[in-house]
Parts: structure tokens; C-alpha cells; sequence
């Protein structure tokens, strides 16, 4: 009795690349195309995704979020708060580092962050805060502190929008126990249409970053017991800072 796989292949002999079959579902999908006479090739069918994508209609906008640049701000740290973010407001960028330090010290957190090649992030007087351990690139889920730069933050919702890439990578986004969002307030927009508008002027037609996160408040999760926890697929603590 053999105990070699009968599936394995014969060394020499070429692979078996047969299709795979086909499956229930396969199988009712060709069904119901055939019916209605669809290979996916029609005029009306292209020429309505194409039309889409050239017209991108706009969602409800709320009327909340459309204020002047104060009250935007003031909108989205009380929703950013609601959400269960910290926040604070910076009369300029040059006073992030100490900021950042201060909330490193009062939640007794060691002096180390991980961040990405932003150069915003880069161009910051890091060297005024003395003992600040400054790591750059992807996290691997051991860093207790990841600070990102945010592409956008919306008033109607305490939500920041933040683009994958080396500048901010997504893995700062969920794998740090600790998030530290850094918001320029000029991008601090009243509604999400107005955050895809700045996309598409940013990337050209039917371009896009590989991912887009928005995040509203710190992870959480009430799924067991219906008790809420903090921390259960991301940071477990989101601080935002509005600079500018």
C-alpha cells in the first residue's frame, strides 16, 4: 500500500492545467446571462459605467457640515469626541512634536513612534523634543505608537481620511495600540463629497489609491455579549491633531 498522493504529478511530465469545474453558482449566473441574451459585451452596459465614472454623482451632502473653516473645525472635534477620539487644536505645525510628547506622557507611553515618509511628517522640528525615538516605514504590530498624516478630516462626522502608500502606511492605520492623527485645518472639509472631489483632482480620471481608510474613533466591538471593547481590530486609542 503506497502512501504517495495519486494527484501529485510525475516529475517529467507536464502539469494537469485542466479548467476548473464549474460550480453551483456558475452554473446560475450562466443560466440567468443566457436568458437575458448578456455576454458582457453590450453598448448599453459599457456605455453606462463609462458615463458613470465621467459624471460621478454626488450623495446627500448634510447641511451641518457646511460652515466657514472655525466652525468645521469646532463640528469635527465635538463629532471626533462623540466618536470616542481625543483632540487637540495647534496654532501651527512646528508644535506637534511637544504635542505628540504630551500625549505620550500622560497615557505613560514610552517615547517611541513609527511613521511614514510624509514629508510633512518629515519637515516637523522632531529635534525640539530631546529622547523622542523616531522609526520610519510599515509597522510590523510592534510599535505601541503610530503617527500619520491625514489627507482629509470631515466635520460631519469626526472622520479622518487617510490614503495607503509609503508616505502613510495603512498598516499605522490599525496596528499600533495608539493612533496619532495629524490634520492640516485647511483640510478639514464639511462633508465626504467634498473628500472624493479632492481625490479625483488629486489622481486624474478613474485613478485612485489602492486604499482609501476612513476612521471614525478608535477601534471597537461590541459582538460578544454585547459589551463594548476597545481595541478589538485596531487602535484602541485615537488622539487627532488640528494644525494650522
Amino acid at each position: 500500500m503506497s502512501d504517495s498522493d495519486p494527484d501529485a504529478p510525475i516529475p517529467g511530465e507536464a502539469p494537469d492545467i485542466r479548467p476548473a469545474r464549474p460550480t453551483a453558482r456558475d452554473a446560475i449566473l450562466g443560466a440567468m446571462h443566457r436568458a437575458l441574451g448578456i455576454n458582457g459585451n453590450e453598448p448599453w452596459r459599457t456605455n453606462a459605467v463609462a458615463g458613470r465614472l465621467s459624471v460621478h454623482p454626488r450623495g446627500p451632502v448634510p447641511a451641518r457640515g457646511q460652515l466657514d473653516r472655525k466652525g468645521r473645525i469646532a463640528l469635527f472635534r465635538d463629532q471626533a469626541v462623540a466618536a470616542g477620539a481625543s483632540f487637540g487644536e495647534l496654532a501651527h505645525k512646528s508644535e506637534v512634536p511637544a504635542a505628540i510628547a504630551a500625549v505620550l506622557r500622560n497615557h505613560n507611553l514610552p517615547p517611541r513612534l513609527r511613521l511614514g515618509t510624509d514629508p510633512r511628517l518629515a519637515a516637523l522640528p522632531w529635534r525640539t523634543v530631546p529622547g523622542l525615538d523616531i522609526t520610519v516605514g510599515p509597522s510590523d504590530g510592534s510599535d505601541l505608537v503610530g503617527v500619520s498624516f491625514a489627507l482629509a478630516a470631515v466635520a460631519e462626522s469626526g472622520t479622518v481620511v487617510l490614503m495607503s502608500g509609503p508616505q502613510n502606511p495603512t498598516t499605522l492605520n490599525f496596528l499600533p495600540d495608539t493612533h496619532i492623527v495629524v490634520v492640516a485645518a485647511e483640510d478639514v472639509v464639511g462633508d465626504y463629497e467634498t473628500v472624493w472631489d479632492a481625490l479625483r483632482a488629486r489622481f486624474g480620471p478613474a485613478v485612485m489609491p489602492r486604499a482609501v481608510n476612513w476612521i471614525t474613533g478608535p477601534s471597537r466591538s461590541a459582538d460578544i455579549e454585547q459589551r463594548l471593547v476597545f481595541g478589538a481590530h485596531g487602535p484602541r486609542r485615537l488622539h487627532i491633531l488640528v494644525a494650522g
